[in-house]
């Protein structure tokens, strides 16, 4: 398509702390770059709907601090119909739209990655999502901010357990990936953690009830990641163990959305700022289909096509740490 002069953002998928921040960047470094830029408003399904308008450096002031997204976040099933992208694309024409910027997780990835193709369009990606799953990156943007948010939930349950020597089983996001469940259990000091990437071995985990909560300690906490892929989440786990063990004092707690709000941490701002800054240098480099991501601490780019073809695995010695800290 020719040089970029005009950028379109947008965010889409799960809301992630850090995306204002991200959007804060790509809009401040499209003007940097002598860029027009405009924010799409509810992701894909905006695009379709032709929501979209001018951001100057104004539009972003006093934003990096939000959770959320100020350009809302939606989804659409529209977009994943030909028909759909065909129209989101001729809006993006009649706008002068030439160059997209998207944040949000692999469903986001996966429509940037179409429509690339189809239209020729060239897309940059921002990895956004508390759940850290995407390949090609260490850290998502939303993460930090979410696993800090568990341990503080966590600690403050800890405490009430403690004080009537209860068994507690928390769930926290992670439908596909045990990231977060398993970075702020080890963070939070929980005896066991359950993951979706390794077969819940119930025995093992009765076997830790048997030895410790028992005898030597005067509250437990168990981390779940929610899903079907582990018995149906914390609430199943806990029938099940309560059967098991009528006599413990068993409690559940769902976080939900919870994590997903609230002030990022310095470290998702920076993060976020880095990559947006760095999405927008990469479209003015003729660079397209590929996501922005932070390894090693450094920038880098990853083709789509690997950042969604690739599973990105558990560190094995965080779950091997475990192991050695529950006993």
């Amino acid at each position: 398509m020719g040089q970029v002069t005009k950028v379109g953002v947008l965010t889409s998928g799960g809301d992630a702390p850090g995306m204002n921040a991200a959007v804060r960047a790509v809009v401040r470094a499209a003007i940097f770059n002598k860029l027009k830029v405009v924010g799409i408003k509810q992701g894909y399904h905006g695009m379709i709907q032709d929501r979209m308008e001018p951001m100057t450096s104004k539009s972003v002031s006093n934003i990096i601090h939000q959770g959320g997204t100020i350009l809302k976040s939606a989804r659409s099933e529209g977009f994943r119909t030909p028909e759909g992208r065909k129209k989101a694309f001729e809006n993006l024409k009649k706008s002068g739209v030439d160059g997209l910027v998207v944040i949000g997780g692999d469903g986001t990835f996966t429509g940037a990655r179409i429509f690339s193709q189809e239209y020729n369009i060239p897309i940059v990606g921002i990895p956004g999502t508390i759940d850290n799953d995407l390949f090609g990156t260490d850290y998502t943007i939303g993460y930090d901010t979410a696993l800090n948010t568990v341990v503080q939930a966590v600690d403050k349950i800890r405490d009430t357990a403690s004080a009537h020597s209860r068994l507690f089983f928390i769930e926290v996001m992670g439908r596909d990936a045990g990231f977060l469940a398993l970075r702020s259990g080890i963070a939070s000091g929980a005896e066991a953690i359950l993951v979706p990437e390794i077969d819940t071995d119930f025995k093992q985990l009765y076997t830790f009830l048997e030895k410790g909560f028992n005898k030597d300690k005067s509250s437990s906490i168990v981390l779940v990641a929610e899903g079907e892929k582990i018995s149906g989440g914390a609430i199943h786990v806990a029938e099940r163990v309560q059967k098991e063990y009528p006599d413990y004092d068993t409690r559940v707690t769902i976080l939900g959305h919870i994590q997903r709000g609230g002030s990022p941490t310095a470290f998702d701002r920076v993060t976020a700022s880095r990559m947006g800054v760095s999405a927008i240098e990469a479209l003015v480099d003729d660079q397209k289909s590929i996501m922005i991501g932070l390894v090693n601490k450094e920038i880098t780019h990853i083709p789509f096509n690997q950042a969604l073809k690739n599973k990105k695995k558990l560190n094995p010695s965080l779950v091997e740490l475990t192991s050695i800290l529950s006993i």
